[in-house]
């Protein structure tokens, strides 16, 4: 079996010090080099889970309200096309903290902890003198939720979390001691980072990383907002209803729709999709609410023009689109995300940015308003020079990876390129169609054109340039896991649950193909 290890082990030989990163001891971090003319910035990093890219008032829902979010991006710049690197809540974490690929962390599910060797960005940021904190989820290793190598200050909990406290003894970890949650998550932990820049040294830089647990399932909005958006109308959530074999979906898509991750048995329940998305947008209020009060803290301290901050989701979500809900797979709803940075002293507000981002870029841009270059062994790039130059160097093509869960079996390995105009995804060990789409002219990703001859260059140069990737980021082996949970594998008899799916149309032909078997 294939472990995650050696990809940490090639990376810890060739920086030469794995064992001292895993230590959490930053003075013994090789230096990284300054960069000039570049005045250390305080840093807030905002995170939700589940939050994708187009649940925002600024990215045009038709009826959500996010004012606070939305001032991020009048303020600052809305970066309309940010993805991740494996849509899941750990794979995606890691990315962030690490500036890697999924392949290159080996945090490949929700099950494992962070390998041995593994150094996050806020252990430089520590060795710079600055104070850093983490308040929130952490998720990376569900079984503890104690303090993390490169932070100073630590509120974390086990796993998910709990929006309101299952029991009267249940805790969080603070700094190490069993403290108890006495309310809304949400709200708690945003009062803990405001407490926590009330209380720390002003003759220090800052980073502060606001880890929310919202909005993941169970979604459960606060009392404030319960039955905000009861009556809103709903008919604009797609249903999957048009993707056929004829028009060469894939089968596995058009079976999952019976399953933990379709609209016809969602989560396993009855309660329908749109009783869960009225509950998943009213929990977005309180993350917007969070974002308020601490832009507003900022701003009582006085620092909020020279402050750099970065909100993002640590994946997207499905609500509807190809059936399914959710996320994991290939599809835009599902690896985008919304990211909004704003520093108005730095750069000025209210123009999005387009090009192609990462979660892999979150490290080497906090790194950058830090004052310090990006570790060479890093995947990802600063952008945080974009709002100023939006003619720099920047990457044309993304990779997206996504490794098999036992505990979901519905969702295959796939990967993905995805560049400023198509889409290519594969599959690994599933006998179906790949897919290839061109998201100019079909945002949605409804017309398959991996058969289409007209394409047929397009498709090879996409296939070429995503195992050259693949192979350039260390890639081409799959990194596997023992199973770890239970297997959410069932599917309802009364919506078809007995039935597959017809095979895609060009898979299915009508005479033999070989006429000289004998």
């Amino acid at each position: 079996m294939l472990q995650s290890q050696p990809f940490v082990v090639v990376l810890t030989i060739l920086l030469g010090f794995g064992s001292l990163a895993n230590s959490g001891l930053a003075a013994e971090l090789p230096a990284t080099p300054t960069r000039d003319n570049v005045k250390p910035r305080n840093v807030v990093f905002i995170l939700t889970d589940d939050h994708r890219f187009d649940a925002m008032g600024c990215a045009g829902h038709p009826f959500l309200q996010t004012p606070h979010m939305d001032s991020l991006a009048k303020n600052g710049v809305h970066l309309k096309n940010a993805f991740v690197t494996t849509s899941l809540c750990s794979p995606s974490r890691a990315s962030i903290l690490t500036g890697l690929y999924t392949h290159k962390h080996g945090v490949i599910d929700n099950q494992r902890t962070v390998p041995e060797g593994t150094i996050f960005f806020p252990q430089y940021l520590q060795k710079a003198g600055y104070d850093t904190a983490f308040i929130g989820k952490w998720h990376m290793g569900a079984h503890h939720d104690g303090p993390r190598p490169g932070f100073d200050h630590w509120i974390s909990f086990p796993g998910q979390g709990n929006y309101l406290p299952p029991n009267p003894n249940y805790t969080l970890n603070i700094n190490g001691e069993r403290v108890k949650q006495k309310g809304y998550i949400t709200d708690e932990l945003t009062d803990y980072a405001i407490d926590w820049l009330n209380q720390r040294d002003d003759n220090k830089p800052f980073f502060l990383y606001l880890s929310h647990k919202a909005v993941h399932s169970n979604f459960t909005p606060a009392k404030r907002h319960q039955g905000r958006y009861a009556d809103e109308d709903l008919s604009f959530l797609p249903t999957g209803k048009e993707l056929s074999a004829e028009k060469n979906a894939p089968r596995w898509v058009r079976d999952q729709r019976n399953s933990w991750h379709g609209i016809d048995f969602s989560y396993h329940s009855n309660n329908g999709l749109e009783y869960l998305y009225r509950r998943y947008c009213e929990s977005v209020l309180a993350v917007d609410d969070s974002v308020g009060r601490v832009l507003q803290q900022l701003k009582d301290m006085g620092i909020h023009d020279d402050t750099l901050i970065i909100y993002m989701g640590d994946n997207g979500f499905m609500w509807g689109e190809h059936g399914l809900i959710d996320k994991r797979v290939s599809y835009e709803t599902s690896i985008r995300v919304p990211m909004l940075m704003q520093c108005p002293n730095l750069f000025q507000g209210g123009k999005p940015i387009d090009n192609v981002i990462g979660n892999i870029d979150v490290a080497p841009t906090i790194l950058h308003a830090a004052g310090l270059e990006t570790p060479e062994y890093m995947d990802g790039q600063s952008m945080l020079d974009l709002p100023n130059d939006r003619d720099m160097d920047w990457r044309k093509y993304f990779l997206y990876v996504y490794y098999w869960e036992k505990n979901f079996p519905q969702t295959p390995t796939q990967f993905a390129l995805r560049g400023d105009r198509f889409k290519y995804i594969t599959y690994y060990g599933l006998w179906d169609t790949d897919e290839l789409y061109d998201l100019t002219t079909d945002p949605g990703e409804l017309n398959n054109l991996i058969h289409d001859p007209d394409y047929k260059s397009v498709a090879k140069e996409m296939e070429k340039r995503l195992y050259a990737m693949l192979d350039e980021k260390g890639g081409m082996q799959i990194p596997m896991n023992q199973p770890k949970g239970n297997s959410n594998n069932k599917r309802w008899a009364e919506r078809g649950g007995q039935e597959a799916a017809d095979f895609p149309a060009t898979i299915v032909v009508d005479q033999p193909l070989n006429k000289e078997a004998h």
